[in-house]
């Protein structure tokens, strides 16, 4: 059923919004972030309301919602000359419905676990002085702490949501325009031509679209939902085993995160988070990415080899004709983003707009390059609503991660976390990276990527700076280690999905999908013992030298896991691996 017109309008509007923010030029913080999220609530609270009365009560905090934000918005300037700091009981009702109402986009986009951290977090903000020991904190007036929150950039305006506004929902809507119209189709027809006629054929297109489509949508439940629909029923015809069918479309789909150029949400906040260029962040990710589907390439050929997995065969293949006009659907709109960028020298979110405006008129082609106006309508409002309703959910975790991030920047919560996962790890990096690591998973398995991320980097980020890791490596390895939920026991939302898809026990697909996967929990501590792997845009020959040095350990890793060998070969094929890679001791 098509949307009601009324959605087409207000994602057209949050368009519209969002890209017009670029082109216009400098507008004050506190009127465009509330903007965003009252731009927001009603995807959030009436469009995904699972009933009336959900629907009802999401009307009556959409109202709240809207009010307080267009206050925020209306009175800027004042708010500004208070430094924080609220004024008389209408502003201490304002702070309280904008906590309260972000804590409920946050619960009703994902669930409840990351809006309950911020929930504890407000607690410990505003209880804290009654803690004993080192954890307590002096007291803040209520006035200063809530008006930090909520009037000033800091917590729910900060920079965590200027990032949510200005770039990541315009490579949103990037994405959104592509996938309405033939770019997805286009990912899977170069994937199947590449990789269709090999061993593991049908794996190895998986492998392909899922890192292409990842490197635009980010999202691995999205990406397993969009390339499984095609690369799973095209498995199990081929007589997959239908747990390892389900482990490498769950495996690929979660490298989406990881891919550049977009890496979700993740490239953008790390772009604030540590000072470095967005290019820099793309090329330091990219090698580790190759990295990881190298891996995954190296597992199937290894399964393909124990259970005789056939190619595709070439009536299944596209003719290379469909190939190439299909692929210059999304060829086309990268070459500009890239081009606007790198050459033009112009911002990414820049050159995302220029290269959006690009993708819509592509809307109105399609595979036999004919124009059918209804057809364009149709993705015109397709475009819209997914692009309104992802910014939404996107804000609704940004605005409840700001809350976290502010209580610990204003008790002092995270030096103290900080010094604590210090004098844990013995003033040691590599039991730290350990302590890190399971605290990513940890949180991982509870809240998205991008909040994980970001909350793991701002209490160990830090710990790990002091025992002597970059600032970049030290982001880079917490990001990675955000993504083990995936396909890691007992959530692996990821395994969950594809399980569905192909009717098979989810635990069965989770073990396939962590042997397949090994380059996730490995190639984090890759990083760390070769740093020249991060560094392709400085060092690019001894980059080059790292990732091959990286492959050669992971290659012989993944072949004493996943090949038919006995015992002792496959343990001397994994320490020869662990050998090549660097050692987790770095002694290598």
């Amino acid at each position: 059923m098509s949307p009601h017109p009324a959605w087409i309008a207000l994602g057209a509007l949050s368009i519209a919004f969002h890209l017009g923010l670029i082109f216009s030029g400098l507008v004050p913080n506190l009127v465009t972030r509330p903007l965003h999220m009252a731009l927001a609530l009603p995807w959030i609270f009436v469009f995904t309301a699972p009933g009336t009365a959900s629907r009802r009560a999401g009307i009556v905090l959409t109202a709240l919602g809207l009010a307080a934000c267009a206050y925020i918005a209306l009175n800027h300037d004042a708010l500004l000359d208070q430094y924080g700091f609220l004024d008389g009981p209408m502003q201490m009702a304002i702070a309280a419905t904008l906590l309260l109402v972000t804590l409920e986009m946050a619960r009703r986009a994902i669930s409840w676990p990351l809006p309950l951290v911020a929930l504890i977090a407000l607690l410990y903000g505003l209880f804290g002085q009654y803690l004993p020991g080192e954890f307590g904190h002096p007291g803040l007036p209520l006035g200063s702490f809530l008006g930090t929150l909520t009037i000033a950039e800091g917590g729910l305006w900060g920079k965590l949501t200027g990032v949510s506004v200005n770039i990541v929902a315009i490579f949103v809507i990037f994405g959104a325009v592509l996938n309405a119209g033939e770019a997805g189709q286009g990912f899977m027809n170069l994937a199947m031509a590449a990789a269709g006629r090999l061993k593991g054929g049908a794996a190895k297109v998986s492998v392909i679209a899922s890192a292409l489509f990842g490197s635009i949508s980010g999202s691995a439940s999205a990406n397993v939902a969009s390339t499984g629909a095609i690369t799973l029923p095209a498995m199990t015809r081929l007589g997959y085993p239908r747990s390892l069918a389900g482990a490498v479309e769950a495996v690929a789909s979660s490298g989406g995160q990881i891919m550049p150029p977009l890496m979700g949400a993740g490239a953008f906040v790390m772009v604030e988070l540590t000072g470095v260029p967005y290019t820099g962040i793309m090329a330091a990710a990219l090698l580790p990415a190759v990295l990881y589907f190298v891996t995954v390439w190296f597992g199937i050929n290894g399964f393909a080899s124990r259970h005789a997995l056939r190619g595709m065969s070439e009536a299944d293949r596209p003719a290379p004709r469909t190939v190439l006009i299909t692929a210059a659907f999304f060829a086309v709109p990268f070459a500009v983003l890239l081009e606007r960028m790198l050459l033009g020298g112009y911002t990414p979110q820049y050159a995302a707009c220029i290269a959006i405006l690009v993708a819509f008129v592509l809307l109105c082609l399609d595979a036999d390059l004919e124009v059918s106006w209804p057809r364009t309508g149709a993705r015109l409002a397709d475009a819209c609503v997914t692009s309104g309703k992802q910014i939404a959910v996107i804000a609704s975790i940004i605005l409840c991660a700001g809350i976290v991030i502010g209580v610990l920047g204003l008790t002092g919560l995270g030096v103290k976390i900080t010094s604590l996962i210090v004098s844990a790890s013995g003033n040691m990096l590599w039991p730290a990276l350990v302590l890190t690591a399971l605290a990513c998973l940890v949180l991982g398995m509870e809240v998205p990527t991008t909040a994980a991320y970001v909350i793991c980097v701002a209490v160990a980020g830090p710990a790990l700076q002091a025992l002597g890791l970059p600032k970049l490596d030290a982001h880079l390895f917490i990001f990675w280690y955000a993504l083990l939920s995936t396909i890691t026991p007992p959530v692996c939302g990821a395994v969950f999905i594809a399980a569905g898809m192909v009717d098979e026990n989810w635990l069965k697909v989770s073990l396939r999908a962590m042997s397949l996967g090994l380059g996730l929990y490995l190639i984090p501590i890759a990083m760390v013992a070769n740093p020249d792997l991060i560094a392709l845009e400085s060092a690019p020959w001894a980059a080059l030298v790292a990732f091959a040095k990286v492959a050669l350990g992971l290659g012989l890793i993944s072949a004493g896991v996943v090949r038919p060998l006995g015992y002792p070969r496959r343990a001397l094929l994994v320490a020869a691996g662990a050998v090549a890679i660097g050692a987790p001791l770095g002694l290598a």
